[in-house]
């Protein structure tokens, strides 16, 4: 029988490690397009997140990656996701996507057909567990700010958002629903019915508000991951 020492030993052992393994930062990988691609200057909801931490006395214990790249689709991050996600790494994975798999359908012919959507963000979602990387989903926010639902693409956005959701729900991942966010803040903020200059710069990408608000939702789910 092994006496009392030994498990003692043992323990003292166990602390040190763990006290590192608590001291190692998180890291956190932001996977997306445009909006994300930004997100990492001044003024960008990343940039936001990394102050809101400062001031709470927890910067030291995140560590914030953005890896955005404009035009992105669902399928562009699966084809990437390799070098610019799992090289790094991460310990919690934030994907963004879906504004340019609805918006590149009325602007360029380019867009992504729902079903292929979901299968691709299903093959991301296979490959972050198998990884053991945990995920938080963001349904796309806006493209155009009206509130009436006149935007041109508000049907498809609002379908799209509604796969990630079922998705999330289907996987039990948590949700960062910026869909919902932008809309409510909208009808609250926007009387005039404007379709940009409200939590965007030209319909889709982010002004200060609107990062302020991506950075402000987010952090509400990262901090309990």
């Amino acid at each position: 029988m092994k006496s009392f020492f030994h498990y003692l030993k043992l323990a003292l052992v166990a602390i040190p490690l763990l006290a590192f393994q608590q001291d190692k930062p998180l890291r956190i990988v932001f996977f997306g397009d445009s909006i994300t691609q930004a997100a990492v200057k001044p003024g960008g909801y990343i940039v936001k997140m990394g102050e809101m931490l400062e001031k709470q006395g927890l910067k030291d214990k995140y560590e914030l990656i953005g890896a955005g790249i404009g035009g992105n689709k669902v399928y562009d991050l699966y084809l990437r996701l390799e070098d610019d996600v799992l090289a790094k790494q991460p310990n919690i994975v934030v994907i963004y996507v879906g504004v340019n798999d609805v918006w590149h359908k009325a602007s360029s012919g380019t867009g992504t057909d729902p079903d292929k959507f979901v299968r691709f963000y299903e093959a991301l979602l296979k490959k972050f567990k198998a990884a053991n990387i945990r995920v938080a989903m963001c349904t796309p926010a806006v493209i155009g700010e009206r509130t009436d639902f006149s935007n041109q693409q508000d049907g498809d956005l609002n379908r799209y958002s509604q796969l990630i959701r079922d998705l999330a729900k289907k996987q039990g991942l948590p949700l960062i629903d910026l869909r919902k966010s932008f809309l409510d803040y909208n009808l609250k903020n926007n009387a005039t019915n404007d379709e940009k200059n409200i939590l965007t710069t030209d319909r889709v990408h982010l002004n200060d508000a609107g990062n302020q608000l991506v950075a402000d939702e987010m952090w509400k789910v990262l901090k309990g991951m």
